[in-house]
């Protein structure tokens, strides 16, 4: 057990790469492969976790899960600036630049303890519940380059700054969240629950729009960390006949301000300071189980709009970015697990998401394009006994077409133009996702 939790640690410390905005989809392999749906459908104690604490109460063991996935995502940014943006009579680039991160893990661990003679359950988790990340490397076919060719791809967000672009584009963020649960079952077949949580954050950028630029322009950040604290309540029903409803509410997860030290290119140094609190969440959910099939609907909304550091946009006074600009979007997840073999339950998901990404707002986001609309999951588990489970899933997400927007400058703002969009120009970003995840789950015996 000690060393299990020692390799949860290190893992949690890696980042984790979200599906609907910055927000994680579900944790762990079944609640993956049900798309997510869970609040009124508590198939396994990581999804109930996370998405009504109140559904714990239909746990009546101790059960212990570990989850470990791999991770692959492909994002494209794309840019185009007009005919005489790079000098008098220079023509029009453009040009996609492919990210290059390669694969990276996502881990989930969680347990419960429940008795069938105690009205009471209880639970902790450590998931990593939100985070982003690209790597666009800096363009070689730029303006700088003795053997530039502007017929070819050319990407100009990926210039070198000294060139208007950002050169090498990176971003990585990850979120991992600590929750320790109480279920109350007032009834049998009604309970409430309640979840206080610990966030850990970290976020390191190159180059760091947050910060203020210098003459020798934006510096390249730290990776800066930050604690936040919130909370989640849920209601749970499941009536005799199967039909299940639930609902939760995970408050706003508000964390102290990220303290950055910037490096620029003269090698000199700068410090700021960014505050990105975790969006508040509303749950609705429902579900309906039978011998052979279980059957799960979720709807969600997240709040980005009241949110620091989403609810900010545009540029400051000083050129720094004031944050995101996202607006709140819709989730519904929908899942179905069959258990009509024996000792092998199947398993399909789906989840849409709305995109939190306005048009003219989409610069703002170059460093966080984990937008995806839809989302398909499979899976599977296999119980070789009563005490142990194998499950495991296949995830593949895509954005709904490309996010596009035009290319911002501080310096082009004015009262009739207040984020410096440039005519003629174009910035935007598309990705496909795909996963898969092993995970084991432990019943011990009583």
């Amino acid at each position: 057990m000690k060393n299990l939790l020692k390799l949860a640690v290190l893992l949690f410390t890696t980042a984790t790469f979200s599906q609907a905005g910055h927000i994680m989809q579900g944790v762990g392999s079944v609640n993956m492969s049900m798309g997510g749906a869970a609040t009124a459908q508590p198939i396994d104690i990581s999804g109930a976790l996370q998405w009504n604490p109140a559904s714990i109460s239909t746990f009546d063991n101790k059960i212990m899960n570990f989850d470990l996935g791999l991770f692959f995502s492909s994002p494209e940014l794309s840019a185009t600036l007009p005919a005489g943006m790079l000098g008098a009579g220079a023509p029009s680039v453009s040009g996609i630049t492919e990210d290059d991160r390669g694969v990276s893990p996502m881990p989930a661990l969680a347990m419960v303890w429940g008795n069938e003679d105690s009205k009471h359950t209880f639970g902790v988790s450590a998931f990593g519940i939100s985070g982003f990340g690209v790597t666009f490397p800096e363009e070689a076919n730029n303006p700088m380059s003795p053997n530039f060719n502007p017929t070819e791809n050319s990407n100009p967000i990926n210039y070198p700054q000294q060139a208007m672009g950002f050169g090498h584009l990176e971003s990585d963020y990850m979120l991992l969240q600590i929750g320790v649960t109480w279920a109350y079952e007032i009834s049998d077949n009604f309970s409430i629950g309640i979840e206080p949580t610990i966030n850990y954050g970290a976020l390191e950028l190159a180059p760091n729009p947050t910060a203020s630029p210098t003459a020798a322009g934006y510096g390249i950040s730290d990776k800066a960390s930050a604690i936040g604290f919130g909370a989640q309540v849920g209601l749970f029903y499941e009536s005799d006949g199967g039909f299940k409803l639930g609902a939760s509410y995970k408050t706003a997860q508000s964390f102290g301000d990220l303290e950055f030290e910037n490096t620029h290119l003269d090698n000199a140094t700068t410090t700021n300071s960014f505050n990105m609190d975790y969006p508040a969440i509303l749950s609705f959910g429902t579900g309906y189980s039978n011998e052979t099939i279980d059957l799960a609907l979720d709807y969600r909304m997240v709040d980005y709009e009241n949110t620091d550091g989403f609810a900010e946009k545009g540029w400051t006074q000083t050129g720094s970015v004031a944050g995101f600009g996202w607006k709140n979007i819709n989730i519904i997840s929908v899942g179905l697990q069959y258990k009509g073999i024996e000792k092998l339950p199947l398993r399909v998901g789906y989840t849409y998401s709305s995109n939190p990404i306005e048009e003219e707002l989409a610069f703002f986001s170059t460093p966080a394009t984990a937008v995806i609309a839809n989302a398909f999951q499979l899976g599977f588990g296999y119980h070789f006994n009563d005490n142990f489970t194998l499950n495991g899933v296949y995830h593949h997400g895509s954005s709904d077409g490309k996010t596009e927007g035009q290319v911002l400058n501080p310096m082009m703002a004015s009262a009739s133009n207040p984020y410096g969009a440039i005519p003629g120009s174009k910035v935007g970003y598309e990705m496909t996702t795909d996963m898969i995840m092993l995970g084991i789950s432990y019943t011990f015996s009583k």
